[in-house]
């Protein structure tokens, strides 16, 4: 299957199923002597894995991520790193009866028109279970970014229309609830719907807002490698994804070029910004400030609420669905969002050091 591989330097292939043996992730380009253990790469696993609440699927996995190659004595070796999770709680037997029809939102009719069959079992590939490779190759990269000084925070923005008020900004309370909302207000609010759709056999869609401090200017290549572009390409590649923004987003598309525009000055005798309506990307590139980006997710499409569907054999019929599905997929995602944007950062970066001959010479020669 093609469309497994993310990176040009820094690269991740992730493979595996949601009912299959394991998932995993290979990465290539991780340079020797960063100091890695399993326990790095655990603590994000933890953040994305099922049945931590009742708003999440009721899947109980370990998530125990193993390596099996590019680490020695606590440190990588600059070979290929792989890693792998075994899956432990499968019920295929859930997902037997969708084999014959397909669900509403899912990736089951595409599948079946591309490869002429799919794995019905939770989705095979499309399932959000893919997603640990991601994460667990994502810890790796925020590892190098965090030796360079660099801090990606994500959080839940907004959630079945309910937003957090930045006045009450608390970026520890997000590991105080369920949502993973920096907001308590906004997050009992959320509670209280989230409860009464899950009763109503719905679920929810909403926003991740995504920081990133520290970052240098320049990173980020000109023409179809932009900074953005690549973010945009990671980031809407996540399922559930459908939309993205960075900056002010679709709001400059009213605003004047006076008020959009972010005015140089100088502080402390540097370069810098008065505003960041731009997000921290200019020209497709950063420009020392801030990023920040949101990306929309649409709600859970596995709902047990009656939806009209067709079969294979081209009747109409109704259905809901059953198994185990998370309500909402937005709190689980944030790990995700955090991990894409690493691996995006880190692999421009890579390739930002062969930019300029001065900075060649400077490494070789001295």
């Amino acid at each position: 299957m093609a469309g497994s591989t993310f990176g040009n330097i820094f690269k991740i292939s992730t493979w595996g199923e949601s009912h299959g043996e394991a998932l995993g992730v290979v990465i290539d380009g991780c340079p020797a002597g960063l100091k890695l253990e399993a326990k790095d790469i655990q603590d994000f696993l933890n953040r994305r894995k099922p049945g931590t609440s009742k708003f999440t699927t009721p899947r109980k996995e370990d998530d125990e991520v193993s390596i099996l190659s590019g680490i020695f004595e606590g440190k990588t070796t600059g070979c290929p790193i792989s890693l792998v999770v075994f899956n432990k709680q499968q019920r295929s037997a859930d997902y037997s009866e969708i084999a014959s029809y397909y669900r509403p939102g899912h990736a089951d009719y595409t599948f079946d028109m591309k490869y002429g069959f799919r794995d019905y079992r939770g989705g095979g590939r499309s399932s959000g279970r893919e997603t640990i490779g991601r994460v667990a190759a994502g810890a790796i990269a925020i590892k190098i970014l965090e030796s360079l000084g660099i801090k990606i925070d994500a959080y839940a923005k907004e959630i079945g229309g309910v937003s957090i008020d930045y006045n009450n900004f608390d970026l520890k309370e997000r590991e105080k609830n369920p949502f993973n909302m920096p907001d308590s207000k906004a997050a009992s609010e959320v509670e209280e719907l989230a409860s009464k759709k899950r009763a109503e056999g719905d679920s929810l869609g909403g926003v991740i807002e995504c920081q990133i401090k520290g970052v240098m200017p320049g990173i980020g290549e000109t023409v179809f490698d932009k900074l953005d572009a690549r973010l945009a390409q990671a980031i809407m590649s996540i399922g559930a994804c459908k939309g993205f923004e960075i900056g002010k987003g679709f709001e400059v598309a009213s605003m004047f070029g006076s008020t959009n525009n972010d005015a140089f000055s100088i502080k402390d005798g540097k370069i810098t910004k008065g505003t960041n309506n731009a997000g921290g990307i200019l020209g497709g590139m950063s420009d020392g400030s801030d990023i920040i980006f949101r990306a929309a997710f649409k709600p859970t499409p596995s709902i047990s609420k009656m939806q009209n569907t067709v079969n294979k054999s081209n009747e109409e019929i109704e259905v809901s669905i059953k198994g185990r599905h998370d309500p909402l997929v937005v709190p689980r995602a944030v790990v995700v969002v955090e991990a894409m944007a690493a691996l995006s950062l880190v692999d421009l970066i890579f390739t930002n050091m062969t930019a300029r001959m001065d900075k060649i010479v400077d490494f070789y020669k001295n």
